[in-house]
This record gives C-alpha cells, sequence and structure tokens, in this order.
C-alpha cells in the first residue's frame, strides 16, 4: 500500500501544469465537472449555487450527486478503483482519501496551487492548511469547510440555574441530570438536559470520539488517539475508552427519550426549537442559532469540549490522575483535547481526468475556498460549512452583518480559537481504512453497547479484534507508517 502512495505520488509531481484563470468568461465552455457529496442543502446546497456563479464566469456545468452520507467513500472509491470514472470530484471527509491517495486514485494538487494566485494559503488555519489537506507533505485535498466539535450550552437556562459550564465530563453528568425537565422554551413542556446524536449508521462515532479524546490523549496531537504507532496496537480496550462510553450512555438519561434514533438533523432541530440545555455539535450551532425561526438567538455559548482529570496509562491500561508529567497542556489539572472530528469536507480530484478538466475541477474547488466567497458561507448556517481561515475568525464584521451580535460572535470565535489552537487538538483517522476503523466496527460496537445488547468490556473487546483485522488486511507496516507519518513521526 505505501508503494503504491509513493508512487502515486511521484508521478503526479512530474505532471506539468498550465495555470488557468478560473474568471476567464467562457474558458470552460463544454466542460462538465461531476462532483459527489452529501446530501442538501448542507454542503451540497452551497456548491450548487457557487456552481452556477462558477459556469457563468467560466462555462464549465457543475453537477453535484448526492448520496447518503454512509455511502459517499465506498461509492467514490468503487468508482475510481474500478476505472468506472463517473465521478469527476469527490467532496468527503480529507481522513477517508488517505486511502484513495495510497491507491494513486487523486491528483496531487501542488502544481496547481502554485500556479494559484487567488487561493492565499496563508490565511487558511495552519491545522486545515498544514495536516488536513496534506499526505506526507503533498496537498491532495482543498478545504471547504473546518470541523472539530464543541459544546454549546443556554447561557439563559444556565444563569436562571445559577451553574457554570461545564469543564469536566463529570460535570456535564452533573450539570445534564440537573437542567433535564425544565421547560426551556416556555411551551409549557419538559425538555432536555442535551442533546446528542446517538443514531448507529449516522454520525454518532464521532460524538464518542469528543468524550473519549481529553481521557486518551494528554501530551499533544503528535501522540494520537488510535494506536501504538510502532505496533498499530489499539490503544482502544482501557480504562480511558471504557470511561467515555460510560459517560456516553448514562447522558442517555437526560437526553430526549428517542435519542438512540437521533441523528445530527434531529438534535439540531431540536436545539433550535429551544429544547437542549447542552449540544455536543460542529460549528454549525452558531450560525444556525441565528437563522429564522431559531429560539435560541443570542441565548447559546460556544465553550471547548470538556476535558478529564485523569489520563489513560498506555502501558497499564488504567487511568491516572491528570498531573505536569503526563498532561503537560492542562489547565487547573483538567486535560483537554478538542476533537477535529471529521476533519472538514475536502474536495479532491480524480486523478483520470484529462487535463482541462482536471484544471476545472481544481479551479471550482479553489473558488469554493478563497476568502471572497468562503468568509460568506461560513457565516449561513444552512450551508454546513464552519470556520477554516484566519480571516474568518479575527473579524467579527462578517458575523454581525450575518446577524450575530457583537457579544454572541466574540464568543463564537473565542471557543474556535481555543479549540483550533489547542496544542493537544486530537487528530481524526488519517490512514487507509479510516471510514472502516470508525464509521463500521467503532459505531457498530458503540450501538450495540448503547442498545444493552452487549457490555461496554464486550464493546471494547470487539472493537480492538475489528480494528486488528482491518489493520491486517492494509499491511499492518505500511499502516504503521503511515499513521506515523500522519503523527509526524518521520523516523
Amino acid at each position: 500500500m505505501l508503494r503504491k502512495f509513493l508512487g502515486g505520488t511521484a508521478l503526479a509531481l512530474a505532471t506539468a501544469i498550465a495555470p488557468m484563470s478560473a474568471s476567464a468568461e467562457g474558458h470552460y465552455d463544454g466542460v462538465t465537472v461531476n462532483i459527489l457529496t452529501r446530501p442538501g442543502p448542507v454542503i451540497a446546497g452551497r456548491m450548487v449555487e457557487r456552481g452556477e456563479e462558477f459556469k457563468a464566469m467560466t462555462g464549465a456545468e457543475i453537477r453535484v450527486a448526492e448520496v447518503p452520507f454512509a455511502e459517499i467513500f465506498q461509492k467514490l472509491l468503487t468508482d475510481w478503483a474500478t476505472g468506472t470514472n463517473s465521478v469527476d470530484v469527490g467532496v468527503f471527509a480529507s481522513g477517508w482519501g488517505v486511502e484513495l491517495v495510497a491507491g494513486g486514485l487523486v491528483e496531487n494538487l501542488d502544481p496547481y496551487i502554485a500556479a494559484d494566485d487567488k487561493i492565499d494559503l496563508q490565511d487558511i488555519a495552519p491545522y486545515f492548511r498544514d495536516f488536513n489537506q496534506k499526505v506526507e507533505g503533498s496537498t491532495y485535498f482543498i478545504t471547504i469547510d473546518g470541523d472539530f466539535q464543541m459544546m454549546y450550552y443556554r447561557t439563559d437556562v444556565f444563569a436562571d440555574a445559577g451553574l457554570e459550564p461545564p469543564k469536566t465530563w463529570e460535570e456535564y453528568l452533573e450539570v445534564g441530570a440537573k437542567i433535564h425537565g425544565m421547560d426551556m422554551n416556555d411551551d409549557g413542556e419538559p425538555d432536555f438536559g442535551s442533546c446528542t446524536f446517538m443514531k448507529r449508521n449516522a454520525q454518532s462515532y464521532f460524538a464518542i470520539q469528543s468524550v473519549a479524546a481529553s481521557m486518551v490523549q494528554s501530551k499533544g496531537t503528535g501522540e494520537g488517539l488510535y494506536f501504538d504507532p510502532a505496533t498499530m496496537k489499539p490503544k482502544v480496550n482501557n480504562d480511558a475508552w471504557k470511561k467515555a462510553f460510560e459517560v456516553f450512555k448514562a447522558s442517555v438519561a437526560f437526553n430526549p427519550p428517542d435519542v438512540l434514533n437521533h441523528d445530527i438533523g434531529d438534535t439540531r432541530s431540536l436545539a433550535l426549537a429551544g429544547r437542549c440545555g447542552m449540544v455536543i455539535d460542529w460549528g454549525d450551532i452558531g450560525p444556525l442559532s441565528i437563522e429564522d425561526g431559531s429560539q435560541i438567538k443570542d441565548k447559546v455559548g460556544a465553550i471547548i469540549m470538556p476535558g478529564s482529570t485523569e489520563v489513560l496509562n498506555v502501558e497499564t491500561g488504567k487511568l491516572e490522575a491528570c498531573e505536569a508529567s503526563n498532561c503537560p497542556h492542562a489547565v487547573d489539572g483538567v486535560n483537554f483535547a478538542p476533537f477535529a472530528a471529521f476533519g472538514g469536507w475536502t474536495g479532491a480530484v480524480s486523478a483520470t481526468l484529462d487535463d482541462q478538466k482536471k484544471q476545472a475541477a481544481y479551479d471550482f474547488l479553489s473558488y469554493m475556498n478563497q476568502a471572497e466567497q468562503s468568509n460568506v458561507d461560513v457565516t449561513m448556517g444552512w450551508t454546513g460549512y464552519n470556520p477554516y481561515r484566519n480571516s474568518q475568525l479575527e473579524d467579527t464584521t462578517a458575523w454581525v452583518e450575518a446577524g450575530f451580535s457583537e457579544a454572541s460572535a466574540e464568543n463564537y470565535l473565542s471557543a474556535i480559537k481555543e479549540s483550533l489552537n489547542h496544542p493537544n487538538m486530537a487528530s481524526d483517522f488519517r490512514i487507509p481504512g479510516a471510514q472502516q476503523y470508525t464509521g463500521v466496527v467503532l459505531d457498530r460496537e458503540l450501538a450495540r453497547y448503547l442498545a444493552g445488547e452487549i457490555t461496554v468490556d464486550q464493546a471494547l473487546a470487539n472493537i480492538e479484534e475489528g480494528w486488528e483485522e482491518i489493520t491486517d488486511d492494509f499491511g499492518r507496516e505500511d499502516q504503521a507508517k503511515i499513521y506515523s507519518l500522519s503523527l509526524g513521526i518521520t523516523n
């Protein structure tokens, strides 16, 4: 697998790219770019609108096809690996794309970027520019959305109850139980301490990693959540992940009664209706809170994800107290590890396209990424696009113009900056098989545990076994090399 990866890199770098201007009217007349992504309006919807603008500018027709979230990666992989090539651009989680790079299926975009005077890479936050878009130092993906998870809370509900937002997961459980059942939107009905998406075959496996991160990773982003980089032995069957699973299940008691059937759209609808005291989510809640119909405008605060006073001892598999020696980034004895869940929606260009279509595909992704477009798109909650450029975080003007109060904008952007710049930020999977490790195995065993089918110990043992099998399928030595590179380990 690694040999394919290195070969694909060398081949792409050898390709000469002639710069083309995306602003040249009619330059791409007759060119059609077929994009595959998740269902709209989130992500897909804004691409359709920007695609119409791009067509008016360049002549290129942008067609956006939508498939269910759980099917995106497999459809892309099958289409490109079998040579069907009905898809020109995939828009997906960048971590999934490492497998596509390893198979030589996507274009190295460095030569295109070198000829692009509009993308302004230095304005893209370092995490997305230098990590999320790259594999082994080369850029294969273009960011159109920056993703990591935060916690949101109802500032009015907390003030009325005399509560502070939780700093640890224990406090999260305590606060959730205290506010559960309060009428938070004045409709005479009891509401919920927290709203968390826990549906199987959806996105619950991201939320559980946000809970586990502060218990598993304490020494910085390069430590990683998942494996011993030398052996690829999973770091999952231990007391840290066990506590995370238990916290997650305990929170069911103060979530909506049908929470095990809730996906992200369900929890967001409840939050915007004013029915959730706390919400685990990406950056979308901020912009969504100011849209027409929202019951929580100027009533929602954002904070870094809660942390832990205990962290994993990898050698023993036990939790131990957070101290300077094992928690160098802790604050007041609490280890925080905001999780870059999904990492953001990013675009990749098929390596099989002819030169003109490759350039048109790149130019459209660049157009989506550029500050002139993206700094507007991230302020609109319905788009699903979250901030990833420094200019989107440093000035509240666009956010206030979009409808935020100055105080709400400052709070929201401050929480994003605290998370994004945290030295212990936890990265999502960025190795071949990423979607199988989490979207299949972790998701399945978590769902079985939440449903009461198996114990937490059985769930973690099953995950460990499943991860070992995936690693062996892809090749343990190759996986170890790529995983080490993903953590910044070069020797």
